[in-house]
């Protein structure tokens, strides 16, 4: 396995973390970098760096973001974003790994990246759906502002850090085990 193969993995499993706080910032961050030349989309995916992408995932992004400031609507917005986030993951991890047979991008897309992007985004619904019982929704914008803000930074390190982001991912799956261990226990 390359150097090359490796830290498209780990760019794969940064974004699909990211699609996990919000589908569609991720997306439109691949895509962007893809747009300027940041980083080089397997070939059947290269439409994702087009203009129309661009435009189209970034409206996507911006109305998702300010969905979930929405009472409530974020809480619709958390039954929804589990699949979504699934295909988003692994649509990010199987459009940037290098250099493997397809059966092994898709089994590690579907497995690492979609399954990274779902275990991130049903953590956050249950910490969101925890907020609403326990603030009425009044914490909910705080939750949101986190989830978009972790999604950002992630995002940007993927495409920039991928190892950094990797590691991140790796420290959030351990906060996530951790959280649900204790509230298991409770």
């Amino acid at each position: 396995m390359t150097t090359e193969t490796v830290i498209s993995i780990f760019l794969g499993i940064g974004l699909a973390a990211s699609a996990g706080f919000r589908v569609f910032l991720p997306l439109f961050a691949l895509s962007l970098s893809s747009y300027f030349n940041v980083w080089e989309l397997n070939e059947s995916w290269q439409w994702i760096g087009s203009m129309t992408a661009v435009i189209i995932l970034g409206v996507a992004t911006v109305v998702e973001i300010f969905a979930y400031y929405i009472p409530y609507v974020d809480n619709l917005l958390d039954t929804i974003a589990l699949p979504l986030a699934a295909i988003a993951g692994t649509a990010v991890m199987v459009s940037t790994v290098a250099n493997l047979p397809p059966e092994i991008t898709w089994a590690l897309a579907i497995i690492a990246g979609g399954g990274t992007a779902a275990a991130i985004s049903g953590a956050s619904g249950a910490t969101r759906l925890s907020s609403t019982v326990a603030t009425a929704g009044i914490a909910n914008p705080l939750v949101s502002t986190v989830e978009t803000g972790t999604s950002l930074v992630m995002s940007i390190l993927s495409i920039f850090i991928p190892i950094l982001a990797f590691i991140f991912v790796l420290i959030i799956a351990f906060v996530i085990f951790k959280l649900y261990k204790k509230m298991k226990s409770s």
